[in-house]
Formats: structure tokens, C-alpha cells, sequence
């Protein structure tokens, strides 16, 4: 990580195409457990739209990724990775659940048909 007052000045000298995440969680200690969803979907038709995940551990333990601010488009066997956030750690994974949204009020509902999906902890990539 970067300190919040010195992140330009270690980024910009690279001069190359860099992206910078400051995402904190609203409740303390503040931290954010990032994970990268990789999944390839089926739909014939392409669907654009939002991706909440949650995670459950053996013993119940649940927790819910925030909303991610940008729309995703997904077509028929093109990768899509997701970064997503949550405001705790769950370190043995037993059961994953997406939700698929458009953001529409008026409109059929839409699925999204998974074909692959992976899961991988940015904060602890040997899991």
C-alpha cells in the first residue's frame, strides 16, 4: 500500500498507464479484503450489469461484497474480472452466491448464465 499523502509522487515517476484503488471500509479498523472475480458467461445475447458477491464459511459466517460503481459487459465466452471488496476476511471459503443486477426498475429480469468462475484473494493470492 501507499500512504494517502505520498501516492503521486511514487506513482507518477513510472510513467506508464497506472490505476490506483483507495477503497476503505466505512467501519473500523477501515480495512477492505479485496478479492478479483475472473468468470466467463454463456448468455447468446449480451448483458450488461452489476455483480454482488457473498462468501460463507463452514460455520455460517457470511459477509457481502459492496456494489461495484461501474456497470460489467458480458458476452457469450469473454472473461470478465471483477474487483470486488469486502469489509471482512473469511479464510476458509465453503460456499459462494453471486447476484446479478441491471439497475432497472421497468424491463424483464435478466439471468446471467455463468460458465467458469474463480475467486482470488488479492490480499492472500496462495489461497
Amino acid at each position: 500500500g501507499y500512504h494517502a499523502d505520498r501516492w503521486k509522487k511514487l506513482l507518477i515517476p513510472y510513467r506508464s498507464p497506472t490505476k490506483a484503488y483507495f477503497d476503505t471500509s466505512d467501519k473500523d479498523p477501515f480495512c477492505m479484503y479485496n478479492y478479483v472475480l475472473d468468470i466467463t458467461t454463456w448468455n447468446k445475447s449480451v448483458r450488461r450489469g452489476f455483480i454482488k458477491v457473498k462468501i460463507i464459511d463452514n460455520a455460517g459466517n457470511t459477509v457481502e461484497s459492496q456494489l461495484n460503481s461501474e456497470a460489467s459487459t458480458f458476452q457469450q465466452y469473454k472473461r470478465v474480472k471483477i474487483l470486488t471488496g469486502f469489509h471482512r476476511d473469511i479464510e476458509k471459503i465453503a460456499k459462494i452466491s453471486l447476484t446479478f443486477s441491471t439497475k432497472t426498475l421497468i424491463g424483464p429480469k435478466r439471468k446471467l448464465r455463468i460458465l467458469q468462475m474463480k475467486l482470488t484473494s488479492l490480499n492472500n493470492p496462495k489461497r
